[in-house]
């Protein structure tokens, strides 16, 4: 099914450039030789109707949703295990949240974002992985108690994710929140997404409610839309005809989650397979987001989205994501990989 669906997406965006550009085409023609055409008694709509190109552009239409056809039966019950995929209460225990913090030359917030989580209720542990700060982020996050891990190269956000996931199985917490280092996210919202983890696995943060965005946040309009289409074509990846599908995405690259710690035991051997070291191994990745949603749905972890605050970001982006060719190369890079995971 993975073949098919990359199938569809690939041949359908070509069939739409396809008839883009001969809709353009024509268009065009006729703009220079509309008067000719009136003279012989041919219409615009005659040319293309009887234009030998827009019946193979038909006749591949035809084959694509035929293939669209064959894809939609085979989903009509896919993912629905009343075990698995429908409403379970999880046992209900005291929550022990351990909280992820990836750095890299945070110092001028970092105090800010440890306390904010120490904070919060039932936090019992924050842990710092800090990617070879050049700065006072160390000193500082040691001094505010947390458990800093340091490395000794910049690995990037991948690795630093991984390797706190890892840390949070050896601990004696039984929930995990992986947050960002820049001022964005809020531990406020820890309380809110806590309780999804009665009914679900793992709860995202979605930055796309516009009222609890902080005006002048980083997700210009190319990022929101962006994120809105990208978070679509995961959830037409996983779609089920029954039920519109497993998962509601609108945010693909928001890595503000809380997850249980049973969901994360269930899914550690996909966090050392080859796909979690390709985008390990690489320190300009930002498909870590991405891959734990994927990874989440493939092993039948039920994920609900919900939405969370976000503000302006306190420094500057160590990914260069707030340049727009680097967004550009981000967004192919979660395309392609939605498309082939």
């Amino acid at each position: 099914m993975g073949i098919l669906f990359t199938l569809l997406i690939t041949s359908f965006l070509v069939l739409f450039i396809a008839h883009v550009v001969f809709l353009g085409v024509n268009v065009f023609f006729w703009a220079l030789n509309g008067l000719d055409y009136v003279i012989e008694g041919n219409s615009f709509i005659e040319i293309i109707y009887y234009s030998t190109y827009l019946k193979w552009l038909g006749l591949f239409d035809l084959v694509w949703f035929s293939f669209l056809a064959i894809f939609l039966i085979k989903r009509k019950q896919y993912k629905t295990d009343s075990n698995l995929h429908y409403l379970e209460k999880n046992s209900s225990r005291e929550p022990k949240i351990c909280v992820i913090i990836p750095t890299f030359n945070e110092e001028q917030i970092v105090k800010s974002v440890i306390d904010d989580y120490s904070n919060q209720k039932n936090i019992n542990e924050i842990i710092v992985i800090d990617n070879n700060s050049s700065d006072k982020t160390v000193e500082i996050a040691e001094s505010c108690k947390a458990r800093v891990i340091k490395k000794e190269s910049n690995k990037g956000l991948a690795d630093s994710v991984i390797m706190g996931l890892d840390e949070f199985l050896k601990s004696d917490s039984n929930i995990v929140t992986i947050t960002e280092c820049d001022g964005t996210f809020s531990g406020y919202d820890l309380e809110k997404m806590i309780l999804y983890l009665d009914n679900c696995d793992m709860v995202i943060g979605t930055r796309q409610v516009q009222v609890l965005t902080e005006k002048g946040n980083q997700n210009s309009m190319f990022y929101v839309w962006g994120n809105y289409i990208l978070a679509k074509l995961i959830q037409i990846k996983y779609f089920s005809l029954s039920n519109l599908g497993i998962v509601e995405l609108t945010d693909v690259g928001c890595l503000y989650r809380c997850i249980r710690k049973e969901a994360i035991e269930k899914i550690k051997f996909e966090l050392l397979d080859k796909d979690a070291k390709k985008i390990r191994n690489n320190p300009n990745s930002g498909l870590i987001a991405n891959f734990l949603t994927m990874i989440g749905i493939e092993n039948n972890l039920k994920i609900v989205e919900i939405p969370i605050t976000f503000k302006k970001r306190i420094g500057v982006s160590k990914t260069g994501a707030n340049k727009k060719l680097k967004a550009i190369s981000y967004g192919l890079q979660f395309f392609w990989f939605i498309l082939t995971k």
